[in-house]
């Protein structure tokens, strides 16, 4: 008799708890499908940008309608396929450059655009150029037209963290892999007059490139066409 009325006491608690675990499920879910965006925007917001896998690894069953809500609120912006930013954010200073290190990676901004901003060649660069592993690719957002461009990974280095105003960080070649990056994915450049064409600063070639750095890169790439061609740009621009 003990033992029977030990074991329906058991069970009555092991009911209770399972009663109670359902009762949290419930209300987390609640809490999901209710999350208001002023909350979720101070979870989030410190980001700029994030992506849809972020969210359902922290929340496993957050409403995807949520997304759809708040985009049609003006509240956040489409980036790529699962990547959003706060509206808010679209017209911060250099977000475009910050975007473009978040929403395919790994990548690094590097040919035109670093070039524009190392100020190495005189024209303004709308797109925003960068450099991945993975398969090229292009997108467009309300920041910036994006342009990715496959190198293989023993060619992915020569880049560095350049830090925005608000403490936040995006991934940019230095200036001299940046030349390299451009002499190796664009084989055009074979000529001294098709050097010429790219109209290099001669200021910053013979002032600011750190020329031994970039003979550094080149000895370790190893390829003797990439060699050719830094050589003779070298000799167009009278270094």
């Amino acid at each position: 008799m003990k033992n029977i009325c030990t074991i329906h006491f058991i069970f009555v608690i092991l009911q209770r708890i399972c009663f109670h675990n359902a009762l949290i499920l419930v209300h987390y879910r609640n809490d999901l499908q209710f999350m208001t965006y002023n909350s979720f925007y101070n979870q989030w917001h410190h980001l700029a940008c994030f992506s849809i896998a972020q969210v359902k690894a922290i929340y496993p069953d957050f409403p995807r309608g949520n997304y759809l809500r708040w985009q049609q609120a003006g509240y956040i912006v489409p980036l790529r396929q699962g990547w959003y930013a706060f509206a808010d954010c679209v017209n911060k200073p250099d977000y475009a450059r910050y975007i473009a290190s978040k929403i395919y990676t790994p990548s690094y901004i590097s040919l035109h655009t670093a070039l524009s901003f190392y100020g190495i060649i005189p024209e303004a660069v709308v797109a925003i150029t960068s450099i991945t592993t993975r398969k090229t690719a292009r997108f467009e957002n309300v920041f910036a037209s994006y342009s990715y461009q496959t190198i293989k990974p023993s060619l992915f280095w020569g880049y560095e963290p350049k830090q925005l105003s608000d403490g936040k960080t995006f991934m940019l070649a230095t200036s001299e892999k940046a030349l390299i990056d451009l002499l190796y994915l664009y084989p055009q450049y074979s000529t001294e007059e098709e050097m010429r064409e790219l109209r290099l600063d001669e200021d910053f070639m013979h002032n600011e490139l750190d020329k031994e750095r970039l003979l550094e890169y080149t000895t370790r790439i190893g390829s003797p066409i990439i060699t050719k061609r830094v050589q003779l740009m070298l000799k167009t621009y009278g270094l």
